[in-house]
């Protein structure tokens, strides 16, 4: 078996490393509005939960100067609020283009032709194709090494109607996207075998 010290690796072989054994990662396609009104959108493959019965999700991104920051973080530490839209399939293609590096002036949803939609609590949009959102307000954000982890709240969710079973969400009809290592993208399909334990 191959054995290393990650010590004695690059950052890029390390960083490649890491994202290919963390597979499949859920894709949080993340939309906020800047202080200045601006209205961003910008998927995140480092994304999960870490509370349940008092909903919290995070995000992670690349750390650094306030200046430094990938709009979506600035944008939501500057107004305490973000919007987590589910990418599905169907929503690939607008999703990947809006990894575009894009001045903050400028809009992903525009860019990428995405249709808005309002939210109930917070400024920020979110994406109106989207099965399902979550408009969250800023719990935290932690420095660890080099990225920096933002929490949210999760204050309203809107669902897709087709997607509830006996007023519960049915993950069989959710094909939502994950990202492999390198450039590559999954969508979730079930096994056929349920948990027993």
């Amino acid at each position: 078996m191959h054995e290393f010290d990650p010590d004695e690796r690059s950052a890029d072989e390390i960083s490649r490393f890491v994202k290919t054994v963390v597979t499949p990662r859920p894709i949080a396609w993340i939309s906020t509005q800047s202080a200045d009104g601006v209205d961003n959108l910008a998927p995140f493959s480092s994304y999960n939960y870490v509370s349940l019965t008092e909903p919290t999700v995070l995000f992670n991104t690349p750390n650094g100067d306030r200046d430094e920051l990938k709009d979506t973080a600035r944008n939501a530490l500057d107004t305490g609020e973000f919007v987590v839209n589910v990418a599905t399939e169907p929503l690939l293609e607008e999703m990947d283009h809006t990894s575009a590096s894009l001045p903050p002036e400028e809009s992903e949803f525009d860019l990428a032709d995405v249709e808005r939609a309002d939210c109930r609590t917070v400024s920020a949009p979110r994406v109106a194709a989207a099965p399902i959102s979550m408009e969250c307000t800023l719990h935290d954000s932690l420095e660890v090494h080099d990225k920096l982890m933002i929490l949210g709240d999760v204050e309203y969710v809107h669902v897709d109607e087709d997607l509830l079973s006996d007023g519960k969400l049915d993950m069989r009809d959710l094909d939502t996207l994950g990202r492999l290592g390198g450039p590559y993208y999954t969508v979730s399909e079930p096994v056929e075998f349920e948990r027993q334990f």
